[in-house]
């Protein structure tokens, strides 16, 4: 995958041009015919507003909001349907350019000798069984986000971690705070994005433990269908030019294996 296919991408995946993230406050919000209160603003884009509020998180189309609201977050309606033409090109863009990625790709080698550290050492990922299609050391299949539950987060020049979970699963659960830690020490380097297959509601009733990564939803199964996932939780790390580097269960990753792959398939 080129470095233009993973610019694509993150087009695809994140809403660009932050407009401020000022911690506004708000003792009640209405969208539509739901009603938040104990609102803060964390982040607002062209197109969408990203908020906590006092039963967890949400986030808005601005278009959707009130005159008085679209004014505050100065919304401009010829803006924001131009970020959703784009929006719309770029997922048509990347699902041709990942279907040539991955007609042109060759075949994987047994092993991949560079993908290995010295034989018996601490930093090295010890192979291991997968609960999906492999594409380890091969472009990654295309992931779309259908639906934001926090804000984006900033993929430029960044190693992706995609992060397949649910909140009914006990396992998904212990392996938040490891995720935290990834996110907390790497985010210079690496961005996550935990997908659940579950409704957006469901995924924002659930506030313990904190999630400090991005989190976006996938109800109709695109993303794990295209990777395959048969059980959760289970990872995937991709470089920045698009190739998967990691894949498997949380547990098979430390920080100093994590260190290990962003330093040696960084760009």
């Amino acid at each position: 995958m080129s470095k233009r296919l993973l610019f694509v991408l993150a087009s695809l995946l994140v809403s660009v041009g932050f407009l401020h993230a000022d911690g506004e406050k708000l003792a009640r919000l209405q969208v539509g015919s739901e009603v938040f209160t104990d609102v803060t603003v964390t982040s607002v884009t062209a197109t969408d507003i990203y908020f906590s509020h006092s039963r967890g998180l949400g986030n808005a189309k601005i278009k959707n909001l009130d005159p008085e609201l679209q004014s505050k977050f100065h919304f401009d309606p010829a803006k924001a349907a131009e970020k959703e033409r784009q929006q719309t090109e770029a997922r048509a863009l990347y699902a041709q350019s990942v279907e040539r990625a991955r007609l042109a790709a060759p075949a994987p080698a047994a092993k991949d000798e560079d993908a290995a550290g010295p034989p018996g050492s601490a930093d090295e990922v010890e192979p291991h069984e997968i609960a999906s299609k492999s594409f380890l050391n091969r472009p990654a299949p295309a992931v779309i986000a259908e639906k934001w539950v926090t804000a984006p987060p900033d993929l430029k020049g960044k190693f992706i971690m995609f992060e397949f979970w649910g909140t009914w699963s006990a396992p998904c659960q212990k392996c938040i705070p490891k995720l935290n830690a990834f996110h907390n020490k790497f985010k210079d380097r690496l961005a996550i994005i935990g997908l659940s297959d579950e409704t957006e509601a469901e995924v924002r009733k659930m506030t313990e433990p904190k999630i400090d990564y991005a989190l976006a939803v996938d109800s109709e199964h695109r993303a794990s269908g295209a990777f395959g996932v048969e059980r959760v939780p289970h990872l995937v790390l991709v470089d920045p030019n698009g190739l998967v580097r990691f894949e498997g269960h949380p547990g098979y990753l430390d920080e100093r294996k994590l260190e290990t792959l962003l330093r040696r398939y960084a760009q």
